[in-house]
């Protein structure tokens, strides 16, 4: 299990890609998830299948909820539209 390591490395650089490609935080929780499984691989965690990818997810969620909070709508900031770019 521990010659694995490199995949999840690799999943999460392509994520990474995914990210840059993509317009929003939608890819970045989870390529830190990857990347995390791939460290703890690396390290020496011997386990199945079904807990890293248990380990990858929870990591994932907190990551995005983390990203979330710090990244995302200041508290009390709204977007508010003055126009709609159908009536032009």
């Amino acid at each position: 299990m521990i010659q694995l390591w490199w995949v999840w490395m690799a999943g999460a650089v392509l994520l990474l890609v995914l990210e840059v490609l993509s317009p929003a935080y939608v890819f970045l929780g989870f390529a830190i998830g990857a990347g995390v499984v791939g460290v703890l691989l690396l390290l020496g965690l011997s386990t199945g299948w079904p807990m890293l990818l248990l380990i990858c997810a929870v990591v994932a969620a907190l990551a995005w909820a983390l990203l979330r909070r710090f990244m995302g709508v200041r508290k009390g900031q709204t977007k508010i539209w003055t126009r709609d770019i159908n009536e032009d």
